[in-house]
């Protein structure tokens, strides 16, 4: 099947590592779920470690760097392989497909406020909040994140993601803010 002059390539296993998140997507119930946990788990650690968004550049600058990259790996990912992802699972933005997820919900966790991280409970708040918020705007997609998944292949895949993660870190940023 090809869409508009696109020619869609076998998925290879590391096109399909990618966009399942290392298999997670393969898990049942909610693989989307399963999807959003790796940047939520790897903020986590680094905030632990010491290397959170706690004022000083170098931990600000680990902890936002280490999202980013996930953030940029994952959505190449879903561009990349989506087209192949979809042929292989049959569908248009199958379940299996959580790169998007784990793309989104790195979005949504970056440029948090020191005061985010002030205790360890604010830290465990502000990362649940994170969590929840991002799978509430990925599970019903406002405006204008269901137009965006319309797109065609992995852009389709993707968009609707990184909007539900704006979304939810702009509410993240402000609960932190009025908090605190």
């Amino acid at each position: 099947m090809e869409r508009a002059g696109v020619r869609r390539s076998a998925l290879s296993q590391r096109g399909e590592l990618l966009v399942t998140t290392f298999g997670l997507g393969r898990l049942r119930p909610a693989p989307g779920t399963w999807g959003s946990m790796p940047p939520v788990v790897m903020a986590g650690v680094l905030i632990a470690l010491g290397l959170g968004p706690d004022g000083t550049f170098v931990n600000w600058a680990v902890y936002n760097g280490v999202l980013a990259l996930a953030v940029v790996v994952f959505s190449a990912a879903c561009v990349r392989y989506g087209d192949a992802a979809e042929a292989r699972f049959g569908k248009k933005d199958p379940g299996q497909i959580c790169a998007d997820e784990t793309a989104g919900q790195s979005l949504a966790l970056l440029f948090l406020p020191s005061a985010a991280i002030g205790t360890t409970t604010g830290a465990a708040l502000t990362l649940v909040g994170a969590f929840l918020a991002f799978r509430v705007f990925d599970i019903f997609k406002p405006w204008p994140a269901g137009r965006l998944q319309d797109e065609p292949g992995g852009w389709g895949v993707l968009l609707d993601d990184l909007a539900a993660g704006l979304m939810a870190g702009i509410v993240v940023q402000v609960v932190v803010r009025v908090v605190a």
